[in-house]
């Protein structure tokens, strides 16, 4: 238990009274109104159908709420946060709107960290923040409310117990995505701790061949440049390897990365030995999972097409959509507005990930719509994309 004065991780007791302007921001009578019609509401000739699971999970819900609250609790005091609290636009520019203020990323006010004072609150949100990020906030002995994700804090366990025993972690996320930069940053604790990040199934492939059979050691770190810790060596460090993740990643992938670890380890070393040289935990965050299990359930249905709204950046959205786009038409969104016309849709192609316009997107007829959202898109977001689909049909 933290007993740091300035540090808080726990709120301040103001659910209820920072309820009512959070519902006002992120809530949906349409939504609720499907939700409480069995995740199904015919309008016209469209049938939307809403994933089981979608959506605020608990974590972020936390985090909105903890920042809600740091705003009520200090009433003309500067409040920062210091990157996006989540990857949703619309959440972070209603903060903006109530007067919190960001260190870093596309909405920097231009504040230092140095610049900072003890009168000064700073939000961390729920990524989390690097190690020498945290370190240098609290040199500057300013007022911390921590909202970092309970799932991503055991991630961090995790890593540092990899380092702690002499294991590298292999973590499977974005390398430039904040979650994953404060997860390794957990593994520099230890002056041995190692780790790399791997994307996906390719990249995840080229670090099993090197556990294999070595290989060019100049064309490997020239490959896993950006994605590495300082003076890392893969004839060395891949000798002895743990797996961990970014919780926002397609959980299949995840699994299937980890199985390819402990084979290769296997190859190189035999059975006997894979204790010694490969380790696995499960941290895959459950609300991830939920929602990638409920649009699989989803998929079971017979759809025209399925709408996944989130922000572009956000990890959990573009996933979603990736499931779906395996069986059926898939369009990821951010916001009403993409549903150009029943003709144009602006949305990010889950297969080329650009953001693109796409024709023809609205089949004529009776048509059965999927309908989810990622864990950081707020139902009123999701209800407003709903409505416009809706009256693009005239319903």
């Amino acid at each position: 238990m933290n007993s740091d004065p300035l540090y808080f991780q726990k709120g301040f007791g103001l659910k209820g009274q920072v309820q009512e302007p959070i519902t006002a921001d992120y809530t949906s009578g349409i939504v609720d109104r499907i939700r409480d019609a069995g995740y199904a509401l015919a309008a016209g000739d469209v049938t939307i159908h809403l994933a089981r699971e979608f959506g605020f999970c608990y974590g972020v819900e936390r985090t909105v709420q903890y920042a809600y609250e740091t705003l009520l609790q200090f009433p003309g005091r500067r409040i920062f946060i210091t990157d996006e609290i989540i990857h949703n636009p619309y959440v972070n520019e209603r903060l903006v709107e109530r007067g919190m203020r960001f260190l870093f990323g596309r909405y920097a006010c231009g504040v230092k960290v140095g610049e900072l004072t003890t009168e000064d609150i700073v939000l961390l949100p729920a990524f989390g923040v690097t190690t020498s990020m945290l370190a240098g906030l609290k040199e500057r002995h300013c007022v911390l409310v921590d909202t970092t994700c309970g799932s991503v804090l055991n991630v961090w366990k995790n890593v540092e117990k990899y380092a702690r025993d002499g294991f590298t972690a292999v973590v499977h996320g974005k390398y430039d995505h904040e979650e994953t930069r404060a997860t390794v940053s957990q593994a520099l604790k230890y002056p041995d701790g190692r780790y790399i990040v791997v994307r996906d199934l390719p990249e995840a492939r080229l670090v099993c061949d090197h556990i294999e059979r070595g290989g060019d050691r100049a064309a490997f770190l020239a490959r896993f440049e950006k994605a590495v810790s300082p003076g890392f060596d893969p004839d060395r460090d891949l000798s002895r390897v743990a797996l961990a993740n970014q919780t926002t990643m397609l959980m299949s992938e995840s699994l299937a990365i980890e199985r390819m670890l402990r084979e290769s380890v296997v190859t190189r070393y035999g059975a006997d030995a894979v204790g010694g040289h490969h380790r696995a935990f499960d941290t895959i965050c459950s609300a991830t999972q939920d929602r990638q299990d409920a649009i699989h359930e989803l998929m079971k249905r017979k759809l025209d097409l399925v709408v996944v709204i989130g922000g572009f950046n956000s990890s959990n959205t573009g996933h979603l959509a990736e499931i779906a786009a395996e069986k059926v038409a898939a369009f990821h969104v951010q916001e009403a507005a993409d549903l150009v016309s029943a003709d144009v849709i602006r949305h990010r192609d889950p297969r080329t990930h650009q953001v693109v316009e796409t024709r023809g997107w609205l089949p004529a007829g009776p048509i059965d719509v999927g309908v989810t959202s990622g864990a950081s898109t707020p139902n009123s977001k999701t209800g407003a994309v709903i409505a416009r689909l809706l009256e693009l049909r005239g319903a």
